[in-house]
């Protein structure tokens, strides 16, 4: 430990080691997404590199990779399922950014920005079909079944989002459930269908499938909060987006609880209506803080972090057991 820090100032988390032990199997899961993402349609490599490139840490493939590790894999059949992971992953965001008119994505120029929107959705389209055949290639029908299903809830949460994104009465529930299926899915099945391909027990597939749902959902939350909190240099998107696009996000629904009529004219201009002046995302901002709604969403997102740790206890003193925790940890950290 750095001598400058003490038992109560602990080093942050992190995934280090998760990517160190990873490292050989990462390096052929990318050389099959750059394989698989090549077509003689010159647009199509060239839009999926825009994106695919941006993905420093591939956290959704490595999940899978890890959790076939830890599920006691020794071959190398979970590497098809990790590309395939990322691919249905990359697709979504490639349409989620046209349905959202994104001006930035993981630090870069949205593609819709370059080679517009019908080329943008029509590639999402191409790394889907691509995912299925990388599923089919991987030869297990339980791992395709668990990434077909993730495909279609996915899809689903996304349009529940899209019918519900500017409602300011939403539910925590009901804005829980959304968040399950557009992100926590994709995180729950990369980690089943790591186990599913190591040949693990049923208990030790819904073990890493309740740790992959539960670390999605406080990678989600605290990417909420981050978009009140953070900046586009550590976001990968503009900061203040989701409240430019009306998007009612857990920080949101909870200030405009707890500010009530006080407040609701500002908040039925500035998210109903979306009429926004320059200094209304510094207000925001404020009210988040006065009234604990960023605190309680960062809160709420560490008890998901835990749940997840605590799933993993089937596993014992395994090695990749204490990697895994730290991602979870990681996840919630992101904010510090």
């Amino acid at each position: 430990m750095d001598a400058a820090r003490t038992v109560a100032d602990p080093e942050p988390p992190s995934i280090d080691a998760l990517i160190s032990m990873s490292a050989a199997d990462m390096v052929k899961v990318d050389a099959l997404i750059r394989e698989h993402m090549d077509s003689p349609v010159p647009v199509i490599p060239a839009l999926a590199d825009h994106l695919i490139a941006g993905s420093a840490k591939r956290l959704r493939p490595l999940l899978t990779v890890a959790a076939a590790r830890l599920a006691g894999a020794r071959n190398e059949a979970c590497l098809k399922l990790a590309a395939a992971v990322e691919f249905i992953h990359t697709a979504t965001l490639l349409h989620d950014d046209v349905v959202d008119s994104s001006q930035l994505r993981r630090g870069r120029v949205a593609a819709h920005l370059i080679w517009g929107a019908p080329s943008s959705v029509l590639v999402g389209d191409f790394l889907f079909a691509r995912a299925f055949e990388l599923m089919v290639a991987a030869e297990s029908m339980p791992a395709l079944e668990i990434l077909a299903r993730a495909s279609r809830v996915i899809a689903e949460g996304e349009v529940l989002q899209l019918t519900r994104s500017h409602d300011m009465d939403l539910s925590q529930e009901l804005y829980l459930e959304i968040i399950r299926a557009k992100t926590a899915e994709l995180f729950a099945a990369a980690a089943e269908a790591g186990a599913v391909s190591a040949g693990a027990s049923p208990d030790k597939q819904a073990a890493l499938r309740k740790y992959g749902q539960d670390l999605g959902v406080a990678f989600q939350l605290v990417d909420d909060a981050l978009d009140y909190s953070g900046e586009a240099g550590t976001l990968g998107k503009n900061a203040g987006d989701d409240f430019r696009e009306g998007k009612a996000t857990l920080p949101l629904l909870l200030a405009v609880r707890r500010t009530g009529q006080a407040e609701r004219a500002f908040w039925d201009r500035t998210v109903d209506r979306r009429e926004q002046e320059p200094a209304d995302l510094d207000r925001a901002r404020e009210l988040m803080r006065q009234t604990g709604a960023l605190q309680a969403t960062l809160d709420l997102a560490g008890r998901y972090a835990q749940s997840a740790k605590a799933a993993l206890a089937v596993f014992g003193a395994d090695p990749w057991r204490g990697p895994l925790e730290d991602l979870a940890d990681f996840a919630v950290a992101r904010h510090a």
